[in-house]
């Protein structure tokens, strides 16, 4: 396998804190998104979407996304089970990464990608381009707020984000925690919660790719 990444990106990190927890070793393919390697005609035939992360299998075959990458890989060496092993464990983390992607991620993207200069014309991932829109970046850090306190409210009493054990979902909530600081929020210092389970998981080897 061969693993298409870029070391500053938030999603590609998701997968290498995945690699590094599943005790795998894939070899790196660094693309250099701020030179927009992504979307040269290259790279465009490894990904039309001209996104990382992708996932290239022996066969030659691409997975293109995180969520598709984190299932294969799930599948080719089960243990640790980061997407769970019960089929209620199984929908709880998938439940809670989706909270962690839709709430944390897209959030801090939102503010982003809609201010800062490095982005205009870019506002979304992907091939088109799209314009800045400021408003958006405005919702974007009034959505990070509230998910650092529903993030707080929801680790009150467990360990981890879905449950007893970590999982992807705290793979998702670590990076986006991380992520946020790139439009300068930090975990407020009420969330007491919420920075016990940072400290927790952000001291994991894994933590540090």
């Amino acid at each position: 396998m061969k693993f298409y990444d870029c070391a500053p990106a938030p999603s590609p990190r998701r997968v290498r804190i995945f690699i590094a927890e599943k005790g795998m070793e894939i070899p790196t393919v660094e693309v250099d998104l701020r030179a927009h390697e992504q979307h040269g005609d290259a790279f465009a035939t490894i990904n039309p979407h001209r996104t990382v992360p992708v996932l290239e299998l022996d066969d030659g075959r691409r997975i293109t996304n995180t969520a598709g990458i984190c299932a294969y890989l799930e599948s080719f060496q089960a243990r640790p089970a980061l997407l769970g092993e019960t089929p209620l464990e199984k929908a709880r983390i998938a439940e809670m990464e989706w909270r962690m992607e839709t709430q944390g991620m897209m959030a801090v993207g939102e503010a982003l990608r809609n201010r800062a200069r490095g982005f205009r014309g870019r506002a979304l991932t992907g091939a088109a381009g799209f314009e800045q829109i400021p408003e958006l970046a405005e919702r974007g850090l009034r959505r990070i707020d509230l998910y650092f306190e529903e993030l707080d409210s929801i680790l009150a009493d467990r360990p981890f984000v879905a449950g007893e054990r970590f999982s992807i979902a705290d793979i998702t909530a670590l990076v986006s925690v991380d992520f946020a600081g790139w439009v300068k929020k930090r975990l407020p210092e009420q969330a007491v919660h919420a920075r016990r389970w940072y400290e927790s998981v952000n001291a994991r080897p894994s933590a540090r790719l």
